[in-house]
Order: C-alpha cells, then structure tokens, then sequence
C-alpha cells in the first residue's frame, strides 16, 4: 500500500507541462476553472455477529476539467489520466464557453502550511492485526455485560492525493489521510433491545485510535449508551427549555444554521439568512466560525478542492451575521472573497461551498449552571438523522441520547424526543453559552446535492429557551 503515486500527472505519463498547455487552451475565455487529479485508496473492515461480515480494498484515480463562465460552469471528467481523455474533456467543456470572453481569474494564494505528512495511513496495522483487533473489541463488549446481544465493529481508512493545475500555471498538491473506529452494541432484557454506538477518527493514522485504553473506551461507551436507553421512558411533547450537549449535538448547528450560511444559496436568496450581512441573526453571544486548519480533523484540509487555502472564516460574531462559507464562483459574483470551502467528493463531481468544521464558541457558564436553570425541559446528548430545509430554516432532529430535566436536576432517559424548530430563530432563543466547548469525535459527514464530504462540529453546552419537542408519551 505504500507504493502509490505522489505526483500524479508524471506518473499517468502526461506530465506536467503537456498538461498545463491543455489546460491553458481548454479554459481560454473562460472566467475561472482548473484541472482536478485525484487517486484515492480506501479501505473498510466490518466485524459483526462474532464473524468478519465484510472487507474491502479499492483504488481510483482521474481527473475532473472545469471551465466557469458567469453563474454557469462545464465540467467532465474520466477515470483515464491521458492526454487523449483530458483532450476530449477540452472538447465536452467548449459548449459552456459560446464565444465568451472572460478575464480569467486571478490564482489562490500560496500557502507554506502543510497539515499531513506522505504518509498513508493504510500501511499499518496489517490487515491480519486489524481483524484481530476487530475479534477483540468484540470479545471485550460482550464480556462486559450479560445483556448484550450484538456487537458491531468496523475500521475504516483512506489515502487521498490531489493535484490542482489551473490554466495560469498556478500549481498545488495536497495528501489527505482518514480513518475510523466505530462500535456498535445492542442490549436487552426480557422486554426489550436498545442499541448504542460511538465513533473516533481524524485525518491521522490509526495508532491513536487503537491503543488497548482507545478502543475499549469506545467499547464502554456505545454499552453505556445502551444501557441508558433500556431504561427510558418516552419523551414529553410540548414546547419547553431544551440544553444541548457540548461536541457531537454541534450536528444540529451545521445541519440548521451552517448550510444556511453557504456562499451558493446566499447568491440565489434561497437561504434565510439571504440580505442580513451586518445585521444581528443571533442571541448576543453567539460566535460561530468555520475553521478548516484544526489539525487532525475531518473537515481540514491543506488547500480546497480548488487550491484555496483553508481559512479560519468567522461567520457570526456576537449574534451579527459577518461572513459566508465561499467558493470561488460564488465569490466572485458576490463581490466577496474565496474562503477555502470550495470542497468536491471526488474528480467526479463538481465543487461547491461546504463546510469544513463548523463551530460555536465557548461563552461563559458553567454547564451545571445551564442545567440548573432549567424547571421543565429536556437535555439532548446526541443525535442521529435530521431533517432541513435551507430556505425557511425549518429542522427536525431526533434525540439518540436524552433526559428529563426537572427543577434544574437531570432525570431519567427518555425515548422518541425530536427537536422541531427553525435554525434563524433558534439562535436568538439561546438564552446561556457554556465555557465547556468540545469538537466531536471525528464522525461527521455532509451531504449536499449528491455528495459528501467529511466535516467536523463542535460546540459548548447551550440553553436554547422555548423550543418545539416531539415525543412519545401519551
């Protein structure tokens, strides 16, 4: 796994100069545009029900050719790194261009940063140490409790290359490592199951994740969240206080506010914080940025899928709304500067402005000062799958992991919570910050118009007063 290609344009044969005067040529007249080269390497163990149930080993590589004129972009791509398939890309893209004429634009910014080594992270452990390893963790959760019933245990890994050629000469190469841990465990008794999970990982190699003390936390934890749901109740409904968790329950904010804040649906006013720059959108406060230099982190990356640096972009600043999310088109026709979040899944898509790890502030409560505030409502912990719609704001999210709160003390689990709410609203309900902001575990990934990215959140733990809660009792 170690034998792979660091520069990828040398080695398809192509070279770097035939491929920067195709490229020069292809995006002629054009208002931007570059030249994409990506080889991945991906690999995915899964260990469930005591056996390995799947494994897999897979490589690609291509190239996507880009050519923007105003609001429109063409775009091809091939799995065929050649100078004949990048000159047939040159042809599919000319129908975008019809005569127009554009000053093409300037280059990104250099950088000096590097945020990952060479090294490819798929390398070691060996396949057979990781399987071994998956054995163990199974082993271990279900000695750790008789009422387990099903452990499901996964690593996952993947080694990324990107070269970026535009038709100005302008040149970057960026290496992208990933990987993951992931636990599952179902427990039960004689009435009922409840599962539990958790997750770890980060643009890093696997040794931190799998030390004996790493895995058998994550072990711990995906039981002890479990265990906690065998013993809930179902969940209120009404509208009341509702704290949010510090990490994780970040998800809520990049699912309701961050998407909102992205550079294409500003544009097209389709987002409900379209026309408020410089105006106040959230509680006094409320800081929220988007950061894709956090070493280690899902969403950061070295350059953009465009060559942008990756930036620190403030986004709200004491509940004022002062910065969008933005990728090069999307900036240029806003007047506004690229902010390093042009981000693609792969060669074969074409870039847009995502996130990177998107994050509220720390403030200055104490979190059992939060929750002792609280008469009625409910603690969220965790979340799973959500719901959002970008132009109204409107969310809907369900609990993995809730309580009661009652006259300020955390009671009992309960089941079935959803948080229903709208995302510019939500924000000035929030009523206290906690000084105890946390990023998540590094098990984020976005969607967005048929592609994913890996992402980060993070947040402190936050009062939001008022809020719509779903739930199950009757």
């Amino acid at each position: 796994m170690t034998d792979t290609p660091i520069d990828l344009i040398e080695a398809s044969g192509l070279g770097l100069e035939r491929a920067r005067k195709i490229t020069e040529a292809a995006l002629g007249g054009a208002d931007d545009g570059e030249l994409f080269v990506e080889y991945r390497q991906s690999e995915g163990l899964t260990f469930d029900n005591g056996r390995l149930k799947a494994a897999n080993y897979d490589t690609s590589q291509g190239f996507g050719l880009r050519a923007v004129v105003g609001d429109a972009a063409g775009y091809a791509h091939s799995g065929d790194i050649s100078e004949a398939a990048l000159k047939r890309a040159t042809d599919a893209i000319q129908a975008v261009k019809s005569g127009h004429s554009g000053s093409y634009a300037a280059a990104p910014a250099r950088t000096n940063r590097s945020l990952y080594s060479d090294i490819n992270p798929l390398a070691a452990p060996n396949f057979e140490d990781k399987v071994k390893l998956l054995q163990e963790i199974d082993a271990f959760a279900r000695a750790r409790d008789p009422r387990v019933r099903q452990v499901t245990a996964s690593l996952a890994g993947s080694w990324q290359v990107v070269q970026i050629l535009r038709a100005d000469g302008h040149f970057v190469r960026d290496v992208r490592p990933m990987v993951q841990l992931r636990v599952s465990v179902v427990a039960g008794d004689d009435q009922r199951q409840e599962s539990g999970s958790h997750g770890c990982g980060g643009r890093e190699g696997f040794e931190r994740f799998i030390t004996e003390e790493n895995w058998q936390a994550a072990v711990d934890e995906a039981l002890r969240q479990a265990l906690v749901n065998l013993e809930a109740v179902p969940a209120p409904a009404g509208t009341m206080d509702v704290v949010l968790g510090a990490g994780w329950p970040g998800i809520l904010l990049h699912e309701a506010v961050g998407h909102g804040l992205e550079g294409d649906f500003n544009r097209k006013k389709t987002s409900a914080f379209a026309g408020l720059m410089g105006e106040r959108v959230a509680s006094p406060g409320v800081t929220i940025v988007d950061d894709g230099t956090i070493p280690d982190r899902r969403g950061s990356l070295t350059v953009d899928d465009e060559g942008t640096p990756a930036a620190r972009t403030v986004l709200i600043e004491d509940g004022i709304l002062t910065g969008y999310m933005q990728d090069r088109q999307n900036a240029r026709l806003m007047g506004m500067d690229p902010t390093g979040n042009g981000r693609r899944q792969s060669f074969a898509h074409i870039p847009m402005p995502r996130m990177t790890n998107t994050v509220m502030m720390s403030g200055d409560k104490d979190p059992a000062e939060i929750l002792g505030s609280v008469k009625d409502g409910i603690y969220a912990v965790s979340f799973s799958g959500g719901q959002v719609d970008i132009t109204s704001g409107k969310f809907v999210f369900s609990c993995t992991e809730a309580y009661k709160i009652e006259n300020g003390k955390v009671g009992a689990p309960v089941k079935g919570a959803m948080l229903i709410g709208n995302g510019p609203d939500a924000l000035t309900r929030v009523g206290m910050i906690g000084n105890d902001m946390k990023l998540d575990p590094g098990i984020g990934t976005c969607g967005k118009q048929g592609q994913g990215v890996p992402v980060g959140v993070g947040q402190p733990s936050m009062l939001i007063n008022g809020l719509t809660v779903g739930g199950t009792a009757v």
